[in-house]
């Protein structure tokens, strides 16, 4: 069965973090913040929801960063349990379908804990000051596709980088749990 992310807490500022990335390098939020905000996506490999957005999220992905968006994907699942979410396997994602934005890895679950993250994918939009302003999901897709679903994160955050309030509704993402450490 689904999880459906909560509201977000608009407004709240961004918790920082320092994280070992696909690419080898570490990111910061100052490192991955561009001139009007920030999008993290909360994702992993193994998620049948993640892998059916996965080529809207790119897509979106690189006219966010046109309009000066930073992105990045974040996988905090126990790949203890969930082996398809191991670092090694996540670097074979990227290099595989190319992405575009940093794949972070949140091995000790303290970023996804600071942030309130319950699933996969599930997205938080940040302005150019780091305040969330928007939580929700990427599109009205699930685990199948939906080729002329409207791009909700990409409208809400040109609104952001705009100055303008978002038009549309924030639909909450829906996709599987973050997988926690029971230990």
């Amino acid at each position: 069965m689904p999880t459906a992310s909560p509201p977000g807490e608009l407004g709240a500022l961004a918790p920082g973090f320092l994280l070992p990335a696909t690419d080898g390098n570490r990111y910061t939020l100052d490192s991955l913040k561009r001139e009007h905000g920030l999008v993290l996506v909360f994702m992993c490999n193994h998620c049948p929801y993640v892998r059916a957005a996965l080529p809207y999220l790119i897509r979106d992905a690189v006219d966010l960063q046109q309009s000066g968006i930073g992105i990045a994907g974040i996988n905090a699942n126990d790949t203890s349990v969930y082996t398809d979410d191991s670092f090694e396997r996540m670097i074979a994602r990227a290099d595989d379908w190319r992405l575009p934005f940093p794949y972070l890895f949140d091995e000790t679950q303290e970023v996804a804990r600071a942030y309130g993250a319950v699933c996969t994918p599930e997205c938080f939009g940040f302005d150019a000051d780091l305040r969330l302003r928007y939580r929700g999901r990427i599109d009205a897709s699930r685990k199948e596709p939906l080729p002329d679903a409207r791009r909700d994160l990409v409208e809400a955050m040109r609104a952001i980088t705009e100055g303008r309030e978002i038009e549309h509704a924030q639909y909450p993402a829906l996709g599987c749990s973050i997988k926690w450490k029971t230990h």
